[in-house]
């Protein structure tokens, strides 16, 4: 069992890395836990709580910025927001349901250091795209900092969009500033019922490629809108977005039925039910509470990825669905067997990359968790890691073995 060190501000979480690297020890580090089977098994002489850490230390509503210490609680974040009619747009998932933990359980720095983002990502981007400035520590001790408090600032190296996706193995992260906006007033979701998966890809397509402004668009095989209270269909359907104020929905609406009509007769459903619906999406509510069986994530051209999601089911006996318009594909195996070479197999063809989410201690040994990368871009991030903590003491191999 790894030893625990609780940190409480910066200067003890610099303290803490500098006497890892004086006695050689790695640190595994952990915010509030909901993710922690993200990524391959940590094999650490140490843990690095970091949930004490939490607070926010600068709102201000007016010029739509946020920070936070690392630990502070989403739930903590999400409820302030509200309160002043603002989010963040980049709308992260909730991975504690899916990996077996409680729901709102995550942190601000764990959104940040894995790079979330949900359904909107098609229209305002992932976490990084919303990053205004972090605080963090490096693999030598040093306390460092990037960008600033302001929409527009020129503050040395953009590093904050490098810490965003590297899974604390660059750096520990003490504070981030976020970006944040308005929440719209309205939405409504237009569904599309009965679709082939080709179909589908070219509705999506049709869709994304009009001036309809939509925020979300997903593929839900037959048996999966099931799974789903806000929806409740049995067949495959197509689900659309629109957002913003009840005028211009309205309008868009109009406009997205037209769209859609060379491809069958369209539903739409309200606010309440529609804001269920996309949760359910976000948080792939659909394969939440189904034990230990492989769930992949996996990343492609959107035109594809309906028919890629059929094709997987197909071959490996899996259920799938799309999100991003068909660029994002969530797979649920049959088994606890991960599949990974399978899995890449059929991806290949369609391009794109794959990472499996879920998985049992051995399936994520023995798997690459994360996508091989090329020989120049292993070497490059080789490189970077060992630029930020010479000494591999954060999370090593969390992402790539030896890394």
């Amino acid at each position: 069992m790894s030893d625990i060190i609780t940190i409480a501000d910066e200067a003890t979480l610099a303290e803490a890395v500098t006497a890892a690297l004086r006695e050689n020890t790695t640190l595994d580090i952990v915010g509030r836990g909901s993710k922690r089977g993200l990524g391959r098994p940590s094999q650490t002489d140490r843990t690095l709580d970091v949930s004490g850490l939490s607070g926010v230390m600068l709102y201000e509503p007016e010029e739509l910025i946020l920070s936070a210490k690392a630990g502070t609680p989403m739930a903590e974040i999400e409820t302030l927001l509200a309160e002043r009619g603002q989010m963040l747009a980049f709308e992260p998932m909730d991975y504690g349901p899916l990996l077996g933990g409680a729901p709102g359980a995550g942190s601000i720095g764990g959104v940040f250091a894995c790079n979330l983002s949900g359904p909107r990502r098609i229209s305002h981007g992932a976490a990084r795209d919303h990053a205004l400035g972090a605080r963090a520590v490096s693999g030598r001790g040093e306390v460092f900092k990037s960008g600033g408090r302001v929409v527009k600032n020129v503050t040395g190296y953009d590093l904050p969009r490098l810490l965003a996706g590297s899974y604390g193995t660059l750096g520990v992260l003490s504070e981030v500033t976020l970006k944040v906006l308005p929440r719209p007033a309205t939405q409504e979701t237009v569904i599309l019922p009965g679709v082939t998966p080709e179909t589908a890809g070219r509705a999506m397509s049709a869709a994304m490629g009009s001036s309809c402004e939509i925020s979300g668009a997903a593929f839900l095989p037959a048996g999966i809108g099931a799974r789903i209270p806000a929806l409740d269909v049995d067949g495959p359907v197509v689900v659309l977005r629109l957002e913003g104020v009840a005028p211009s929905v309205r309008a868009r609406r109009a406009m997205l039925i037209s769209v859609l009509m060379p491809f069958g007769a369209v539903e739409a459903i309200d606010d309440e039910p529609s804001l269920a619906l996309w949760a359910a999406i976000r948080d792939v509510q659909p394969f939440a509470g189904t034990g230990d069986r492989a769930v992949w994530r996996l990343s492609t051209a959107p035109a594809g990825g309906p028919l890629l999601a059929a094709k997987l089911a197909a071959d490996l006996g899996a259920e799938a669905f799309c999100d991003w318009a068909g660029g994002l594909i969530w797979l649920l195996l049959p088994g606890e067997a991960a599949m990974g070479d399978q899995v890449r197999a059929t991806l290949a063809p369609f391009g794109g990359h794959a990472t499996l989410v879920r998985g049992t201690l051995a399936e994520r040994i023995g798997t690459p968790v994360f996508q091989p990368l090329e020989s120049a871009l292993g070497a490059l991030t080789a490189r970077v890691k060992h630029s930020f903590d010479p000494n591999g003491l954060l999370n090593p191999g969390r992402m790539y073995a030896g890394v």
